[in-house]
């Protein structure tokens, strides 16, 4: 059973310091096996607004800008054979700054790590929300299988997107022996973080992804 208390705080939470997290991302490495790298997009002009973004296309804030560069530096020393984008232009962005340091690294625009789609929340203040109807509000940003109107629950972009993506890759990586990247939005860091460290629905409701920091996992 879901601890609604334990869901809202984060909700909460994270209305407060988007991109701010208490907890370190994972990072286990390995020379042997293939590793993937795994960042959440930089600040947004929604994320500054505190506005539900999903498909609208936000631009990076000159905040958001020196975060991905001080992102860059933190992966400049990283061996990436492919690279992941979302198609939103954040996520492209934030990898291009990254890949400044790859110079003979494409990248690679998968429509499966595409943003889960709010619908008739779209462009609407969280803040506001959050102060008309608390649990509503809660239940739309966190729910696992709670879709706001017009849009998609969490639970949807998991089954449909990321967990089929997720497979393949683990399992091109294995066969190739290759190391990847992925620049995404927050949502879809959430689940791909579910699939790779086998979390449950109520620890993926509750995380929170740092803007300029990665996470990487050893895949084998």
């Amino acid at each position: 059973m879901e601890d609604f208390t334990k869901i809202a705080e984060a909700a909460r939470k994270s209305l407060v310091n988007p991109g701010v997290s208490q907890n370190p991302l994972p990072k286990k490495e390995s020379e042997k096996y293939s590793n993937l790298y795994v960042f959440r997009h930089a600040e947004t002009e929604d994320n500054f607004k505190r506005i539900f973004s999903g498909r609208h296309d936000s631009p990076l804030t000159k905040r958001g800008i020196e975060q991905a560069k001080r992102l860059a530096e933190k992966l400049k020393d990283k061996h990436f054979d492919l690279a992941y984008s979302s198609p939103l232009s954040r996520s492209i962005d934030t990898l291009k700054a990254v890949l400044v340091f790859h110079p003979g690294v494409e990248m690679i625009l998968e429509p499966l790590l595409l943003e889960r789609d709010y619908g008739e929340l779209t462009g609407k203040s969280k803040d506001k929300l959050m102060k008309e109807n608390f649990e509503l509000a809660v239940k739309y940003r966190r729910g696992y299988d709670f879709p706001p109107p017009g849009g998609e629950s969490l639970k949807d972009v998991k089954e449909k997107r990321v967990d089929p993506f997720c497979q393949k890759l683990s399992d091109e990586l294995k066969s190739r022996k290759q190391n990847a990247v992925i620049s995404c939005t927050n949502n879809t860091m959430r689940l791909i973080r579910m699939f790779f460290e086998k979390l449950s629905i109520e620890q993926m409701q509750t995380l929170e992804n740092p803007f300029e920091d990665y996470a990487c996992y050893v895949v084998k």
